[in-house]
Formats: structure tokens, C-alpha cells, sequence
């Protein structure tokens, strides 16, 4: 494919005609910016460059012709095949790692942490299978070619998958918060799913309007060029930064502070645990070492009642240990994942957003890198759960002999 501009100049240096033609295959079709207003567009005249344009406008006129090539964001490159292969790697490890979460808690009892995490897994699967391919393919086409309508419902759903899986890890935190901050407060499997339900319609009201946003647009030079964008959208820059910067804040840093309030109480609570109980041992030793001092009988008494409170409070604080600790360094490492993917790049773009002049020295290649950071996420998850789970590790098991068995049933009838 080439491009062939066509311009005209005056003896001043002023622009009296360009024409831009894109040339495939023979087919041509062209765009003209007549700023003279002398030169009529008849669609059965000749290609631009058979006119002798120096003849039309006059002597002082000096015409020339020259192949355009397109910008380098307007074409596949090096840096775009990096892109699409990073996108196919991270939809392969998504995609079979949530949906082997997603089969072994379908199945599994229903508690509220494990509802959670289910949640969640189908927010990643969402990123996995509508924001990766879609990503993949844009990358790979560079213009938009699905139309209008698509490119709204597409970007709906794009932003969708990002804002329900930062929401399911808010209502993980605030599910954490209340199981350890208030233990005796009734809290049922019924308000965790009323607060899942409410993530989702959260999600959709803020990712709505990508949807009116976002719309097709030709390029202005090259009008074959069409681009899935919101330029044109926004009366002013200022309302555009306005957008952008609540969507950072919808997005990302509202849930990050219940994030880290929830989890700072979380950890507040813990500490008061330890030293109350480091409190009541040192108090149970001194009690011992008094009742040495009195009579047998006594002292077997005193033995017996101190042991056996001390043991009620260490099976209360083991059973804190074992399970709810345990749920908690797992949702820790989630939150925490989170965190770490999304901060490097809402905090690079929220600084370039605000500070509109030192935008352009933001490399294209970090911009990428960052993003897709972020978007690893979604990887990393059921990696998390796994860790702290046997069930994904039984499941990966059983997948595996299920496997290795068709493989060899497959070998084997192959041989006969």
C-alpha cells in the first residue's frame, strides 16, 4: 500500500492545494483539500497527478509529488507484535487459570469467602476473554474496521471487566473487615451476596458511558483510516481531563482507599489480639508461681484451672490463626497484587493527565509496558489462590491424568 501527497504551493509559501491518495492494488481513492476553492472535485476526473496544477494556478506556483508514509502509531510494528504476543500469553494464563478456579468453587461449599473469589474470578475471566482478544485483534488490524455500534458495546465491556474486578476486591476487603473487626455481628451469606450484586451494578454504571463516549472517527489526513476514539467528544480539554481523572478515581483509587482502610483496621485489630494475649499469658505464669508456694492440693487446683483457661484462650486464638488468618493472608496477597499492578500505572497517567505539557514525554513503549502490567493482574490471581489452596492444586492434578489419559488412549488406538 503507498500514499501519494500532492501539493501545491504559492510564491509566498502559502498552501493552495494538497491531495492525499492512497494507491492498492490500483484502486484509488482520494482525498482533496482545495483551500483555494479553485479546483471543482468531479468523482469521473482523472487521478490529482495527471493535472497539471502548475498550468491551473499560474507561473508562480510550484507543484510536487511525493510518497507519504503513514505514522508509525498508524502502522504494524516491531513494538505491536511485542504487544499482541504479551496479550496471547496473558489470555492463555488467564484464561485456564480462572476458569480452574471458576469449575473447582462452582462445585465446592459455598462459603463467603469462597463466593468471593468465584466473583472474581469471573471479573478476570471477563478481562480474559473480552479485553485480551479485543486488544489482540485492535492491535493487530491498527484502524477499526468493526463499526460504530461495535466500538461502543466493545469499549462498555472493556471497562466493565477493569472496574468489577477492582470492586469484587473491595467487597473481599470489606468481607475480611467485618468476619475479623466484628466477629459477633450477624453477617450472612445473603448481605455478601447483596454486596457482590451491588459491585456489578456499580461496575456497569461506571463503565456505561464508554459507551456514548467512544465513537468512530475518520483520520483527518487519510479518511480511509477509521479509529475507534473519543476525539470530537468533548467540547474542551478541561472536560476531557475531568473525565479522565474520574475514571482514574472510579476505577482505582475510590476502592484502593477502602482497600486500605478496611485492611489497616484489619491489622490494628490483630495487634490489640497479640498484646491482649501476650498480656493474659504473663499474667497466667505469675498466678502459677504464686500458687507454688501454697499447699499440694492447692497448687494442683490452681494448676489445673490456670491450664485450663490458658488452653481455652490459646484454642480461641489458634482457631483465628488457622482460619481466618489464613483466609486473610490469601485476600492480603490479592489486595495486594492489585495494588502493586495498578499503581505504577494510574500513577504515571493521573501525573501526565494533570500535567498536560509533559505528556509527550511519555514513551509509547512505557505506556505499554505499564499497561500491560496492569492487565497481569488478572494472571495472577488464581496463581494467589492456589498457593493457599489445595482445591485448584487437586483440580490441576486431576486435569492433568485427565490429559495424560486421552493422550495415551489416543496412542494406543493409533497403533492398532
Amino acid at each position: 500500500m503507498e500514499y501519494l501527497k500532492k501539493e501545491c504551493l504559492a510564491e509566498n509559501g502559502s498552501t493552495l492545494y494538497i491531495s492525499i491518495t492512497q494507491v492498492e492494488s490500483f484502486d484509488l481513492s482520494s482525498l482533496t483539500i482545495n483551500t483555494s476553492g479553485l479546483v471543482p472535485r468531479d468523482s469521473t476526473a482523472r487521478p490529482d497527478w495527471e493535472f497539471n496544477y502548475e498550468d491551473m494556478f499560474g507561473p508562480n506556483v510550484t507543484c510536487s509529488t511525493q510518497q507519504l508514509e503513514l505514522p508509525r502509531d498508524m502502522r504494524f510494528t516491531e513494538d505491536t507484535m511485542i504487544s499482541v504476543l504479551a496479550y496471547i500469553c496473558m489470555f492463555l494464563v488467564s484464561f485456564v487459570g480462572n476458569a480452574m478456579v471458576f469449575t473447582s468453587l462452582w462445585g465446592s461449599r459455598r462459603s463467603r469467602i469462597n463466593l468471593c473469589i468465584l466473583h472474581l474470578s469471573v471479573a478476570d475471566l471477563f478481562v480474559a476473554c473480552v479485553f485480551l482478544p479485543l486488544e489482540t485483534t485492535w492491535h493487530i488490524t491498527v484502524s477499526w474496521r468493526a463499526g460504530d455500534l461495535a466500538c461502543r458495546i466493545c469499549m462498555l465491556l472493556r471497562a466493565f471487566g477493569f472496574y468489577l474486578s477492582s470492586y469484587i476486591t473491595v467487597v473481599i476487603a470489606l468481607d475480611r473487615y467485618i468476619s475479623i473487626v466484628h466477629p459477633l455481628k450477624i453477617y450472612s451469606s445473603k448481605r455478601c451476596k447483596m454486596m457482590l450484586f451491588t459491585a456489578y451494578i456499580v461496575s456497569f454504571a461506571f463503565s456505561f458511558p464508554q459507551s456514548i463516549i467512544f465513537h468512530v472517527e475518520p483520520h483527518p489526513l487519510f479518511p480511509w483510516f477509521f479509529q475507534c476514539v473519543t476525539f470530537n467528544f468533548f467540547p474542551s480539554p478541561s472536560q476531557e481531563l475531568a473525565y479522565d481523572i474520574f475514571s482514574c478515581v472510579a476505577v482505582y483509587l475510590y476502592p484502593l482507599v477502602i482497600i486500605v482502610v478496611a485492611y489497616t483496621l484489619i491489622l490494628i485489630k490483630l495487634s490489640r489480639q497479640q498484646t491482649k494475649h501476650e498480656v493474659m499469658t504473663s499474667f497466667s505464669e505469675r498466678s502459677s508461681g504464686e500458687s507454688s508456694r501454697s499447699t499440694r492440693k492447692q497448687h494442683k487446683l490452681s494448676q489445673r484451672s490456670v491450664s485450663l483457661d490458658h488452653g481455652m484462650r490459646c484454642t480461641a486464638t489458634n482457631n483465628i490463626s488457622r482460619a481466618k488468618l489464613r483466609t486473610f493472608k490469601m485476600t492480603s496477597c490479592i489486595v495486594g497484587i492489585f495494588i502493586i499492578c495498578w499503581t505504577p500505572y494510574f500513577s504515571v497517567f493521573l501525573y501526565h493527565w494533570i500535567t498536560k505539557d509533559s505528556s509527550k514525554q511519555l514513551d509509547n513503549k512505557v505506556q505499554r509496558l505499564l499497561f500491560i502490567f496492569a492487565v497481569s493482574n488478572s494472571c495472577l490471581d488464581p496463581l494467589i489462590y492456589g498457593m493457599f489452596t489445595t482445591t485448584l492444586r487437586n483440580k490441576y492434578s486431576s486435569w492433568k491424568d485427565y490429559v495424560h489419559l486421552k493422550l495415551y488412549r489416543t496412542r494406543t488406538s493409533s497403533t492398532f
